[in-house]
């Protein structure tokens, strides 16, 4: 069969390139095409366009780039009636990705969502929208089933892929040595973000507390999607760089301060005590205040709906909180004891492995009409 597949961001590219491995695995005649990024190109899907030709964070940089992305949708367009896909698997990235749900619904094409747009965090009457245009959704969040129930709308809960990702990790046991670190020393994980808008809005403060800890490492998780030059800037005597190794800098790390995001469940999973960061320009921060409609915005606090990380939101990120929280999470103190102890909690509401295997199987099985099978599976 032939799919059509979008994601617009690094996490989505992850997860995409997980699924599109399982769908070539179940289906030999698999025909992969769409908008992703070079995870999702080197498990087999080819490019149309990368997701860095869309991928802007905040009200305002969305909106100065209107006519970029308005551009790549309109091609996305033309390129899916020339493809003809069996279906369109949408990944996250609700924005763009809703606007070509309602086309492919106009043109009869089949619709998969994978990763749900986070309705349940503002104006949760879209969910009426998604169940009209939306013909399969695969959610990867816990309570999001019980969400979409209260609109008579069926869902798939899958787990979170995430599982796959750290499951599929083979550690570099040089890291260390590659990167000319000290054992014996510990080490602070800076994550701040994958897209341009969250490094620039947040490295800065986060690298900047370095300065009151000078006998801990700090290694600064960049990602290859952006400029190196970016990061060079940020490099000091207890300041160093590694680039898509996350991973493994998580496995050596003793806390760590990250960018709000997928990078906070990752953290989490690999139990790493943690700071949370978020920033945005003033009136993107003001516009999200006014219409979120949720207590947390990290995923570790959201799946257990209570505060097990602290979260420096907006004009509460400053250097001297960012100090203070790893004043608590480097020691062996109570505090860190108990947010590792919440992140067991976490870690058992998401989910176990297999999550990419189980959303191809029930994408193909839906395709051929076998529904009892598929509610076998739930």
């Amino acid at each position: 069969m032939k799919y059509y597949l979008i994601c617009g961001e690094r996490s989505g590219d992850l997860h995409a390139s997980n699924l599109i491995k399982a769908l070539k695995t179940k289906d030999a005649e698999a025909k992969i095409r769409g908008i992703g990024g070079d995870l999702s190109k080197a498990a087999g899907m080819k490019l149309h366009a990368h997701y860095k030709d869309i991928a802007f964070m905040g009200f305002v940089e969305v909106f100065l780039n209107l006519f970029t992305i308005f551009n790549v949708l309109r091609k996305a367009k033309k390129d899916i009636l020339a493809f003809q896909p069996d279906a369109i698997i949408l990944v996250d990235f609700s924005g763009f990705n809703m606007k070509i749900a309602a086309f492919c619904k106009e043109n009869n094409i089949k619709v998969f969502y994978y990763i749900s747009p986070k309705v349940w965090a503002w104006n949760t009457k879209r969910a009426y929208k998604i169940k009209k245009l939306v013909d399969h959704m695969f959610v990867i969040l816990p309570f999001e089933k019980e969400f979409f129930a209260t609109y008579d709308y069926k869902v798939d809960y899958v787990g979170n892929p995430l599982r796959d990702a750290i499951a599929s990790f083979t550690p570099n046991n040089n890291f260390i040595q590659k990167h000319q670190l000290n054992a014996e020393k510990k080490l602070v994980a800076i994550l701040p973000g994958s897209r341009f808008q969250e490094v620039t809005m947040l490295l800065d403060r986060m690298v900047e507390v370095a300065f009151d800890f000078p006998n801990i490492q700090f290694v600064i998780a960049a990602v290859s999607n952006l400029d190196s030059a970016m990061y060079e800037p940020y490099k000091r005597h207890n300041v160093k760089i590694v680039t898509d190794e996350t991973y493994d800098l998580l496995l050596h790390a003793r806390a760590a301060v990250v960018a709000s995001g997928t990078a906070t469940l990752e953290t989490c999973l690999f139990n790493v005590p943690q700071v949370v960061c978020y920033r945005l320009n003033t009136l993107s921060y003001y516009i999200a205040k006014a219409v979120l409609s949720v207590k947390y915005i990290s995923l570790v606090n959201l799946i257990v709906d209570k505060p097990i990380v602290k979260e420096l939101i907006q004009g509460d990120c400053t250097i001297q909180n960012i100090r203070a929280e790893l004043e608590q999470l480097l020691p062996e103190t109570a505090y860190r004891k108990d947010m590792i102890a919440g992140y067991h909690e976490v870690s058992s509401r998401v989910g176990d492995t297999g999550v990419s295997e189980k959303t191809a199987r029930l994408i193909i099985q839906y395709l051929k009409g076998e529904p009892e099978y598929v509610h076998e599976l739930n």
